[in-house]
């Protein structure tokens, strides 16, 4: 943390609170005195918290989480916004959108829309858009940089925020209570301290005063980011070598050899008469006999089953159809014509003389 001294932050003005009727009682044990209606700040214990917020922050960075500025109020603005341009971090200043933190997939949607039509107004040729939906287009997108433009790179919620004045930041504050994102706020005598983890008792009215402590912070955070860097850099470097070593290693070394087959020497196999292929014995046991396939012995015995002889029983039972059924007709002989004797004539004459006697 850079050096700072009560002087410093009197000569900014850090030390004045809000007017005496418009306290908050919970802010009692920060006030120093009463001077001409306005509370005076106790710098001491605002020391202290500046100490604390800053040692929360170097840590949260040197574990690789990132940090979200908020400023929207006129004052801290510029502040805000060049705090964490420096540090590398993330901003908004001109106006906070209902469900940055808790509808942050929604955001990024729009982020991505609104590098669309970046697209589209750089390439109005291409775009296929006319010049009053070109113009209509380029002034939306305007309005979305405008708050849009400090969280275009902010892929992932935030490991914590450094808030500037809570009351105007109320919508900030409780997203960030609800999804348990530590908060590092200036909190001025008019706000409640109980919604902040690491609060900051301070002005957050003067330009100065908000100066003053959001560099100290910003400063720190640089630190610690420069750190971070440095140790991701060596440990990307260690895990580079280790992997070019791994490969080397595997390339020399040798390659092994497969295991032989159980059930012999190199898993030398036989055929059908016992026999290796090798050359070798042949089985203890004989020749074996190749197990025929079971689909193979099923059709072998039908046929089988077919031509063997049947039964006794089984003789008589097809022996009576066999006696009911007709038996087929024998074939007749073919006739064989004989020769006809020729008359004789005398019996001729005999029937002709009986004719006429009658």
């Amino acid at each position: 943390m850079a050096k700072l001294t009560i002087k410093d932050l009197m000569e900014a003005g850090v030390h004045f609170g809000h007017q005496t009727k418009r306290w908050n009682p919970k802010m009692k044990d920060y006030v120093f005195g009463e001077k001409n209606g306005i509370y005076i700040i106790d710098l001491t214990k605002t020391m202290r918290q500046i100490a604390e917020a800053s040692n929360f922050l170097q840590k949260t960075v040197m574990n690789g989480g990132n940090i979200l500025f908020v400023g929207t109020k006129r004052q801290s603005q510029e502040v805000v916004k060049e705090a964490a341009i420096k540090t590398g971090m993330f901003h908004v200043t001109e106006r906070w959108l209902g469900g940055t933190l808790t509808n942050n997939a929604t955001i990024q949607k729009s982020v991505t829309k609104m590098l669309e039509s970046d697209v589209l107004i750089a390439n109005p040729d291409t775009s296929g858009l006319k010049k009053k939906e070109l113009s209509s287009l380029n002034r939306d997108t305007l309005k979305q940089h405008k708050n849009l433009d400090g969280i275009v790179k902010m892929k992932k919620l935030p490991a914590a925020l450094v808030v500037v004045d809570i009351c105007k930041e109320e919508i900030a504050v409780r997203e960030a209570m609800k999804l348990k994102i530590p908060v590092v706020a200036i909190v001025d005598t008019n706000a409640d301290i109980d919604q902040v983890e690491y609060p900051i008792v301070a002005n957050d009215d003067a330009v100065r005063s908000i100066k003053v402590i959001v560099d100290v912070l910003a400063e720190s955070i640089s630190y610690a980011n420069e750190i971070y860097q440095r140790s991701a850099g060596e440990r990307q470097a260690a895990e580079a070598a280790e992997n070019a070593a791994r490969q080397a290693e595997q390339k020399d070394a040798p390659q092994q050899k497969r295991p032989p087959r159980r059930g012999g020497q190199g898993g030398q196999r036989r055929d059908g008469g016992g026999q290796r292929r090798d050359g070798g014995a042949p089985h203890a046991g004989g020749p074996r006999k190749a197990a025929a396939p079971k689909a193979a012995e099923k059709k072998a015995a039908a046929p089988a089953a077919a031509a063997a002889p049947a039964k006794e029983g089984e003789v008589k039972d097809a022996a009576a159809p066999a006696a009911a059924a007709p038996a087929p007709a024998a074939e007749k002989p073919a006739k064989v014509e004989k020769p006809k004797a020729a008359k004789k004539p005398e019996a001729k004459k005999e029937k002709a003389a009986e004719k006429k006697a009658e």
